[in-house]
């Protein structure tokens, strides 16, 4: 999917009647337009959740996943065009590498 030129993308939200009430009152006496009012209820979860003691280390194992599965693909696709797979990362991580030219390691 190509990205927004402009980098911004939109996001519809569903909020209860209530909900909906309160945060136009809380926008309107900021002074904000409920797009902005959002953007800083965003921000400020971004902000809260980054000072959590383990955001880090979840950030990382996604990451990890992420890294894992992208070679995975990358693997299948070298092998759909008859190339030679790159090393996966746990083949990597134990220093074996994959048999090329007359069975002698790469």
């Amino acid at each position: 999917m190509p990205e927004p030129k402009n980098g911004i993308k939109t996001l519809g939200v569903k909020l209860k009647g209530d909900l909906h009430a309160q945060f136009s009152l809380v926008a309107q006496l900021e002074g904000l337009s409920l797009a902005d009012a959002v953007i800083q209820a965003v921000e400020l979860c971004v902000t809260l959740k980054e000072a959590e003691g383990d955001f880090q280390q979840r950030a990382a194992s996604v990451l990890e996943g992420i890294e894992r599965e992208a070679q995975q693909r990358r693997a299948a696709i070298q092998s759909l065009l008859g190339g030679t797979p790159a090393p996966t990362s746990e083949e990597q991580a134990k220093g074996r590498t994959r048999k090329t030219d007359g069975g002698t390691d790469a």
